[in-house]
């Protein structure tokens, strides 16, 4: 449930963020979100890889179908990529390394400034 929660804000973020901010604003983003929620590294790291990978993904389908554009086929030519499903795939990977790598930083920042309590009995000291 944690997982599945994350991932939703990370593609409303992702969905709502993205026209305005450049990526690098989108990652910083994520990075306060996931410091912010306090979850584990691992799901910080594939719900915001898959979320900012799969809003992408979805972002260049709709732009895609929406306006008939053949955009993605045209970068796809550029990028001797091939077709334009290859390029969305490839937009989806670009934005799951993105998000992933965000997510992971700043969940991993909450980790490095949590301060872990000293007065807690540990097992027996020996000397």
């Amino acid at each position: 449930m944690k997982f599945l929660g994350f991932f939703i804000l990370v593609i409303l973020l992702v969905l709502l963020a993205n026209p305005w901010l450049p990526y690098w604003g989108v990652m910083i983003l994520l990075g306060v979100l996931s410091f912010w929620k306090n979850s584990s590294s691992s799901i910080s790291f594939f719900a915001a890889g898959l979320g900012m990978g799969i809003a992408w993904i979805g972002v260049g389908l709709f732009i895609s179908i929406s306006t008939g554009s053949d955009l993605a086929d045209n970068m796809a030519e550029i990028f001797g990529v091939g077709s334009g499903i290859a390029m969305l795939v490839l937009t989806g990977v670009l934005g799951f390394l993105l998000g992933s790598f965000s997510g992971l930083s700043g969940s991993l920042l909450r980790k490095l400034i949590q301060r872990e309590r000293k007065d807690i009995y540990r097992g027996p000291v020996s000397y």
